[in-house]
């Protein structure tokens, strides 16, 4: 029998077209916020069962950090979840998106591990949470303010739980805590030979570790390396966790409360190399985009469908996040025709 000499490139063409097709392509990629794990896992698991032959990925990371991705390394993503719905505004408009949808709620705690000290008494009202936090014997943390939305939120419930415990405290029918004059401070201060941008960015003098995106936390308060976190009361939830409840007033929750929510600012990196941005605090809500470059947008299309409905509301809700029903555009006449009945007039 005549031997059949392949070229080398027709063979290779060959062997790359036997491995595509053992090997699943992935169909929709999906960029989110490390809080938004668990659902989007559910949702990707959902949306996957409802359409045989699209594979899903997902890939969490701090809100700031998943829309750079996209904007500075060029990554391709079909869907973008964010933490906070200003960032994808900030960071994306006008060249990588022009619309988002705010679709969840959020609010801020603080978590802790079971044997945490002091953890007893707080919960039976012996003592604060911030009397606890500033103990020598504590270890407490929070994410990196110019990654993730969390982070600073974090920063923020600080400097409101200033003002709500000392500086305003009469506004709330409370008695002035002296121990709350210098809260912000004594919680998040600026490290040695740094300046304000630095707080929250590598730690403090007591017990303060930073990580990049609050997930990370997890594992040190699994490990017994942390014994507090401010962490969202969704993620709580979601990994079975106890945790101290704040008042409205601080924790970034209620519409009631946003003007004196907006009396807080944190400086975080801007868009730009070398860039700072200011972050005015504000109730916690969640978007979700588009990326006018996305691969498969028609797909990706579908699945914020199956996001904002029922089925998705159902899956957000479970996982300790409110929906926002009917969900909120930036601008209607932007958003794809598609998605306009799951949205507000």
């Amino acid at each position: 029998m005549k031997r059949v000499v392949l070229p080398i490139a027709a063979l290779a063409l060959i062997l790359t077209l036997v491995a595509s097709a053992c090997v699943p392509q992935p169909g929709l990629i999906a960029f989110h916020a490390g809080s938004l794990s668990v659902p989007f896992d559910k949702l990707a698991e959902e949306f996957e069962e409802q359409n045989p032959g699209i594979t899903m990925v997902t890939e969490a990371a701090g809100s700031r950090t998943t829309i750079r991705k996209v904007t500075e390394l060029g990554k391709p993503c079909d869907i973008i979840g964010s933490a906070d719905y200003l960032a994808i505004e900030e960071l994306m408009f006008p060249d990588y998106a022009d619309w988002y949808i705010k679709f969840a709620v959020n609010e801020m705690v603080i978590v802790y591990r079971d044997d945490a000290p002091f953890a007893d008494e707080v919960i039976g009202g012996e003592r604060t949470w911030y009397d606890v936090l500033v103990n020598e014997d504590v270890t407490y943390g929070h994410s990196d303010p110019d990654v993730d939305p969390c982070g600073y939120r974090s920063l923020m419930v600080c400097q409101l739980a200033q003002s709500y415990y000392h500086d305003n405290a009469s506004n709330f029918g409370l008695t002035p805590d002296d121990k709350a004059a210098d809260l912000y401070d004594v919680l998040i201060p600026i490290p040695q030979g740094g300046n304000e941008m630095d707080r929250g960015r590598t730690g403090g003098e007591w017990g303060e570790i930073v990580k990049p995106k609050e997930t990370d936390l997890l594992y040190l308060l699994g490990s017994g390396d942390l014994d507090y976190a401010f962490e969202y009361r969704s993620v709580a939830i979601q990994h079975g966790l106890d945790f101290v409840e704040l008042p409205d007033e601080i924790d970034l929750s209620s519409i009631d409360f946003a003007d004196f929510y907006a009396t807080t600012t944190v400086e975080v990196t801007g868009s730009e190399p070398g860039s700072t941005a200011t972050q005015t605090a504000a109730p916690i809500v969640y978007g979700v985009t588009i990326p006018s470059n996305a691969p498969h947008p028609d797909e990706a299309l579908d699945f914020v469908e199956l996001m904002l409905g029922a089925e998705g509301q159902a899956i957000i809700e479970s996982c300790g996040q409110s929906p926002i029903v009917p969900a909120i555009a930036s601008d209607r006449d932007k958003i794809p025709q598609g998605l306009r009945g799951f949205v507000a007039e």
